[in-house]
């Protein structure tokens, strides 16, 4: 069983958040202690706050008197309600919390379910309970209710294997919660740039924009997440990172890179993908072997292609140690003219047996997209160049248009003379 433990100042907010819960059938109000229940099964929220007030003095000196907790027994623990009312009563006493007034909430809208328990941190003085060492004689308390209850440990709890990411699907419908779902469990993984996080969220079918502009005299930043189809068009409404948390946002996707950054430079995590890569790439010869062999240890390669199938770009994304990287930042032999040179027309991709005069068109009209990464700008923690694109994120083809029309505009003003 894992308890978390918050503290707040907004002992509205917390009865609020859970008595809306039970009001809307997604719960059950299980324990009062020194609050009023009418037994309806319904909850008065402002009746229980005024309950919670009386034990409180009109001047409370302390910032955050509000304790709001969260009791998680492991997913096979099966308990009745009595048997989780008695647990949390337990868990209170213990805590030093018996004589204080709280409320015991039972979750059930999602499958995992699990208690809250709100009370407040002062007694009626407005002195502030003994809070030291709450962290740890939490755990203990957890510990103990563990054996006497034969629950499941926290430890194995967290030994349970992770559930797999699944890709977002529009026909499954609720599309704001696959996002949402998606999103946050990628930030597991590090990586050090927005085309590399688009990259990863392509895998599982979502693409993610930067946004920026003025409101009044002042700057704004955001991200917009879109469900997309499995050839990368954008399907669907898209969603403010606002509507998905704050865990996703323009902010903390800032202060990820920079983590992302130290723990690869420190952890030295790119040795272990370049050696797997470069053992693929001397046993391979064309792009669909060299993918397969990747992807037998665990590592996805995305190309980015022209129509013509000529690589501009490659990433991999290394699912052992949690880590993307562009091609160019595993070495000068990982670039998009590197891997292009290196394998020889492949069978599987009809686009990749270009012939020689398309071959020495691309080679006039689409420059090396990818720089050695001692090269690139490695911009400073919070600085607006983290969401900058890559210069591989370029669509090479337009380049080539754009040349075109430079090159006609520059035989008519000649043709003009």
């Amino acid at each position: 069983m894992v308890a978390k433990i918050s503290i707040g100042s907004s002992l509205y907010g917390a009865l609020a958040y859970n008595g809306e819960k039970i009001n809307e059938g997604k719960g059950k109000l299980l324990v009062t202690n020194k609050v009023f229940d009418n037994g309806t099964g319904k909850i008065d929220i402002h009746r229980v706050v005024e309950d919670f007030k009386c034990y409180m003095p009109p001047q409370v000196r302390t910032e955050k008197p509000v304790i709001h907790i969260s009791l998680n027994p492991h997913p096979d623990d099966k308990l009745t309600d009595v048997e989780l009312a008695d647990i949390a009563r337990e868990y209170m006493e213990k805590l030093g919390y018996g004589n204080q007034p709280y409320t015991v909430y039972k979750h059930e809208d999602i499958d995992r379910k699990h208690l809250h328990i709100v009370s407040i941190r002062v007694d009626e003085n407005g002195k502030c309970l003994n809070n030291a060492y709450n962290f740890h004689r939490s755990k203990a308390i957890t510990r103990e209710l563990e054996q006497k209850y034969g629950l499941h440990t926290a430890e194995r709890q967290r030994e349970t294997k992770q559930e797999p990411v699944k890709k977002v699907n529009l026909s499954d419908g609720n599309v704001k919660k696959q996002l949402g779902n998606v999103v946050k469990c990628l930030m597991r993984y590090r990586f050090q740039s927005l085309g590399e996080y688009r990259a990863l969220l392509s895998l599982y079918n979502v693409t993610v924009e930067e946004v920026k502009g003025e409101v009044r005299g002042r700057e704004y930043h955001g991200m917009v997440y879109s469900a997309t189809d499995d050839k990368g068009n954008k399907v669907g409404n898209p969603f403010k990172s606002s509507q998905l948390g704050k865990a996703v946002g323009y902010e903390a996707f800032e202060k990820h890179i920079a983590f992302s950054k130290k723990q690869i430079r420190e952890k030295k995590f790119i040795g272990q993908t370049k050696i797997a890569v470069t053992t693929a790439l001397t046993q391979t010869t064309n792009r669909t072997e060299f993918i397969a062999a990747l992807k037998a240890k665990g590592i996805d390669t995305l190309f980015r292609e022209t129509e013509m199938g000529r690589i501009y770009g490659a990433t991999f994304i290394d699912h052992n140690t949690g880590c993307v990287f562009n091609g160019s930042r595993l070495g000068k032999e990982f670039s998009a003219n590197a891997l292009q040179e290196h394998f020889v027309p492949d069978p599987m991709n009809k686009n990749s047996q270009t012939s020689d005069k398309e071959e020495l068109f691309e080679k006039k009209t689409f420059p090396e997209q990818e720089q050695p990464f001692s090269q690139q700008n490695d911009f400073s923690e919070g600085s607006l160049g983290l969401l900058s694109f890559d210069a591989q994120d370029t669509n090479a083809e337009e380049e080539a248009l754009i040349w075109k029309m430079k090159r006609k505009k520059k035989k008519k003003q000649q043709r003009k003379m």
